[in-house]
């Protein structure tokens, strides 16, 4: 296990992200060229994650919104900006894509804990925390245990279980489940502010709780 964990699963994730960068450059093409098209520019979506020892990287994706705003010129809700093109992009993962390419650079995995935002860092359980112990993933353990579909808990508790016992043959049944998931297009939640949004206040709500009490 310690084996394939620190030497050949970087291997098998350099080899599969160029292969699949250069084998998918033409569809890549065409995505982008569609994206400009309809969404406008910048093509792609990057954002600042934590990473491997919660280290910051930024992620690429491709964009699945617009910039509309309301009279104030603040950003309306993501249900709003979200478009039809946008939900196609994401219930195909095709929006995922060029995070092949934070695979390349040594960010991300294949298959490893999703990468999830900044703020949150500070209300990982110690447990829950050791998903930085790996490099993220474009797939994991959770997303073809349920996708956008499952709970706080069980989702950062699929992580640590993921970290605890990573190895080749989990690796390849993950990315088997998930090509089944997408093929499928089932637990996928195109709208995954209202799910994302709510972590910081439900952990703090907990430890405000949790104070009161004692």
């Amino acid at each position: 296990m310690l084996l394939y964990r620190n030497y050949c699963k970087r291997a098998l994730d350099v080899v599969a992200a160029s292969l699949g960068l250069l084998v998918l450059s033409g569809p890549l093409g065409l995505v982008a060229c569609l994206v400009r098209w309809k969404l406008g520019s910048p093509v792609m979506f990057r954002q600042e994650r934590p990473g491997l020892r919660a280290r910051t990287f930024r992620l690429v994706k491709f964009r699945t919104m617009t910039d509309e705003k309301n009279a104030d010129g603040h950003l309306l809700p993501d249900s709003v900006r979200l478009t039809q093109f946008g939900r196609f992009l994401r219930k195909t993962s095709l929006d995922e894509f060029p995070e092949l390419w934070n695979v390349l650079k040594g960010d991300m995995s294949l298959v490893g804990p999703r990468p999830l935002l900044n703020e949150y860092l500070p209300h990982y359980t110690q447990r829950e925390a050791s998903r930085h112990d790996v490099r993220p993933g474009i797939t994991g353990l959770a997303q073809v245990s349920g996708r956008n579909c499952l709970g706080w808990d069980e989702r950062l508790e699929l992580d640590a279980q993921y970290v605890e016992r990573l190895t080749f043959g989990r690796d390849m049944t993950i990315l088997w489940r998930t090509l089944l998931s997408v093929l499928k297009r089932s637990g996928i939640s195109t709208d995954t502010s209202l799910i994302e949004s709510n972590f910081a206040a439900e952990r703090s709500s907990l430890a405000t709780n949790e104070r009161n009490s004692k």
